[in-house]
């Protein structure tokens, strides 16, 4: 067995868990919206105060990069990621008081600190599973610890719903109370997953090559377009998720409950997600064709079941589903290994679903808006690779500049919430068909883009 078999199981349950905290943000909005009287726009700063410490954490490191070298270098990746783990415990603890204040901006705080966090271990992660083993074997650890944020972001909305709505609600009165068990009992999660990787056994990585390049990585102009593409991305699939379980709720919809939409959201748009991630993973590769498709098949055969199950359909309800699902698995086969193709042909797929939501096509109001989740499930992959494609020795401060981007899920939800506050939810969604119409403009530009410097 690999000595780092251990260090990379726990990084698997981090993925897991900021995949499950991240989607947790679904369940509150609906959540703060009815217990504070709060409009569409208040209610969804819940996903800014959250994305905006991704934004503030990244800009922090990068800074310091510049002056410093990189700081990861100099602490080193366990005590990085002991301390992110930590200060994330420390947000979740956070909720407590705000909970007992009843203080809606006290929440807020708490997400802040929170997503400050994740964002320690977002940049210190995704290298150490790089470097956790073979260099050939390297995209197939990230496949199986991104998978398991899919499956985080799957469960957390029924999990979450549940324990908001029904476990600890008194007497089906939602107050402020409900939510600090939850985040109490993942707060003492994170330290116990501190306490066992600060006792796990990682080899000591360094890197001597000099890191402080200045602003010279600005000058690639696939990064500056990449970064737009990963706000657009993060902020059009933040938004969507986050008025999902509204939408949902309409009686010209499904007139669904909080945790009944909550259920369609997590096994279908997220879930989604986990699904299109599976069968990118597989079809992406130089396996025959024949193969490709039965490992498709298949996983599809596994997950698919588990979804009808748990969300309480009839197979018969949710056949277009399989039609969508259908749809997914064709193009991967077709496109195979074109990042810069999948990312364009799939944008304009979601652009098409949200077209279709807006303009309340009969029968189809439910199923389109549901399956984007499959086409979002290869995007930021695929604007992260492309833009940091040539950067050679600027990889790292590339990286950081894209997770930077990541504060398109604080912006996009709150502005679609004002949009949806003064005009209607339906055209609430002309704000991710923009974001997605601009990774489409960067898939078909990106030829021309694409910059080297030595």
């Amino acid at each position: 067995m690999n000595k780092n078999t251990n260090a990379l199981a726990i990084l698997t349950l981090l993925f897991f868990m900021w995949g499950f905290i991240t989607s947790m943000n679904d369940i509150l909005i609906p959540y703060m919206k009815e217990v504070f009287e709060l409009s569409n726009f208040q209610s969804l700063l819940v996903q800014s105060a959250f994305f905006l410490a991704y934004f503030i954490g990244s800009l922090a490191y990068f800074i310091a990069s510049l002056s410093l070298g990189d700081p990861i270098n100099k602490i080193g990746y366990k005590k990085t990621i002991t301390f992110g783990l930590i200060l994330s415990s420390i947000g979740c603890l956070l909720f407590v008081p705000a909970s007992m204040a009843e203080a809606y901006g006290l929440f807020l705080l708490a997400l802040f600190v929170l997503g400050l966090g994740l964002t320690v271990l977002q940049i210190s992660c995704n290298p150490i599973v790089i470097l956790l083993g073979k260099p050939e074997t390297a995209s197939g650890r990230l496949n199986l610890t991104q998978a398991f944020n899919s499956l985080g972001t799957t469960l957390a909305p029924v999990v979450g719903g549940f324990f908001i709505f029904k476990f600890f609600a008194t007497d089906g009165v939602l107050t402020a109370e409900n939510v600090k068990m939850p985040y109490l009992m993942l707060s003492g999660l994170f330290i116990v997953v501190a306490l066992l990787f600060s006792l796990s056994k990682i080899p000591s990585f360094k890197n001597d090559d000099d890191t402080n390049h200045g602003f010279t990585i600005l000058k690639f102009a696939q990064v500056r377009w990449g970064m737009l593409g990963i706000f657009c991305y993060v902020g059009a699939e933040v938004a969507v998720g986050s008025l999902m379980i509204g939408y949902l709720g309409y009686e010209n919809v499904l007139g669904l409950d909080h945790l009944e939409a909550s259920k369609y959201l997590a096994y279908y748009y997220w879930g989604g997600a986990m699904i299109g991630r599976f069968l990118g993973g597989i079809n992406i590769n130089d396996e025959p064709i024949k193969k490709k498709i039965l490992l498709s098949l298949g996983i599809i055969a596994l997950i698919t079941p588990l979804i009808v199950y748990l969300s309480g359909l009839h197979i018969s309800e949710m056949w277009p589903y399989f039609i969508f699902i259908g749809i997914n698995l064709i193009l991967f086969l077709l496109i195979g290994k074109n990042d810069r193709l999948m990312l364009g042909v799939f944008a304009l797929v979601n652009i098409s679903f949200l077209v279709i939501t807006i303009l309340e096509v009969p029968g189809m109001m439910v199923w389109p808006i549901l399956s984007i989740g499959l086409f979002n499930s290869i995007m930021w992959s695929n604007v992260f690779s492309l833009s940091t494609q040539g950067l050679g020795k600027y990889t790292s401060q590339g990286s950081s500049l894209l997770i930077m981007a990541i504060l398109g899920g604080a912006i996009i939800p709150p502005l679609q919430g004002l949009v949806a506050d003064h005009f209607t939810l339906g055209y609430s969604f002309l704000i991710p068909v923009i974001c997605y119409f601009y990774l489409f403009l960067y898939s078909v530009r990106y030829n021309k883009i694409y910059t080297q410097i030595d």
